[in-house]
């Protein structure tokens, strides 16, 4: 009888740098909190949420930023659904308990997508607090949608694409599918060290950001019919460039 072969090695994981992760809860009575507990290991969902961010933003482990130390996970009653604060050492991510209790029928998908959004606050770059709320809003739920996790109100179109959340989202994927992948990434690298411009979408993909909307907006309007009410917006995209089709 032939000996059984072992299995090769498996690759070791990539290195990636995991600050040291607290949680708070403020009110272990609310129900949020207890579908939060029943729904999910807290050390592995913020570990996951953090390797999640650092590969799509970084994709690999040598440009992952180091500097962040702490994540304080804060679950507590209050308005809203979550936000992330703090230093570029330690932050915060206060996480709403009754969100958690408005969405017990999907609980752990929602979870885990509002996690994965604030820990990119936690690590993207914003041009030295310059940039727009609205692209930074886009990234964060670029990275969700991404990752699948993609909650089921979201829709694409827009009525201009620094609206933020999943419009913007949305529009950097399509970017991504029209310019490869590392679009998103290289935007966010060239907020690391300067100031923000939005001549960072014409140094990433030749166009302005305008002209970009626009034939985004033209290329729903194609497909089927689900950016058709936003068709309008392209009157409202003020193009100045002289470039031609030809460009893409």
């Amino acid at each position: 009888m032939p000996p059984t072969l072992s299995p090769p090695p498996a690759p070791p994981r990539p290195d990636w740098p995991i600050p040291t992760v607290s949680l708070r809860i403020d009110d272990l009575s609310h129900p949020g909190a207890k579908l939060f507990l029943d729904n999910v290991d807290p050390i592995q969902i913020m570990r996951d949420s953090i390797i999640t961010v650092l590969q799509w933003l970084y994709v690999t482990t040598d440009k992952a930023p180091r500097a962040m130390q702490t994540i304080l996970l804060v679950l507590r009653p209050m308005e809203g659904v979550a936000y992330t604060t703090g230093s570029e050492t330690a932050k915060e991510i206060h996480f709403a308990c009754q969100h958690i209790v408005n969405c017990a029928d999907r609980c752990a998908d929602e979870i885990r997508g509002v996690l994965v959004h604030e820990v990119v606050h936690c690590y993207q770059y914003n041009g030295q607090d310059t940039c727009p709320g609205g692209l930074i809003e886009g990234i964060a739920d670029w990275v969700r949608l991404r990752s699948g996790l993609v909650p089921p109100h979201w829709r694409r179109g827009g009525s201009r694409w620094d609206e933020g959340y999943h419009v913007t989202a949305y529009f950097l994927q399509w970017l991504t599918e029209r310019y490869g992948e590392g679009t998103v990434q290289e935007i966010n690298e060239l907020m690391k060290d300067a100031p923000y411009d939005e001549s960072i979408f014409k140094t990433v993909t030749g166009r302005k950001v305008s002209k970009l909307w626009k034939l985004y907006i033209e290329h729903l309007g194609e497909g089927d019919g689900t950016g058709a009410a936003n068709l309008d917006a392209v009157d409202a995209c003020v193009d100045s460039d002289s470039e031609g089709v030809s460009q893409d």
